[in-house]
């Protein structure tokens, strides 16, 4: 997932992939507590791109917020 992919997407969409992102970041942290995991730089992944989607997320909002 690239910063260029995210800014096509609308706030809504953006919203519902930070949820998922949050989701399998918990999963993989609940994998690596118990042993589970196989692949720990998945979680380093998971991490990265939920803040890249927090990042766009607060773009979109500064434009709004400037063109008001």
């Amino acid at each position: 997932m690239n910063a260029k992919e995210l800014r096509e997407k609308s706030p809504e969409e953006l919203r519902t992939a930070l949820a998922d992102l949050k989701k399998a970041a918990f999963n993989l942290r609940f994998q690596q507590a118990t042993g589970a995991i196989e692949n720990t730089a998945q979680m380093k992944k998971a991490r990265r791109d939920a803040a890249r989607v927090k990042t766009i997320l607060n773009e979109k909002a500064a434009a709004a917020a400037g063109n008001e």
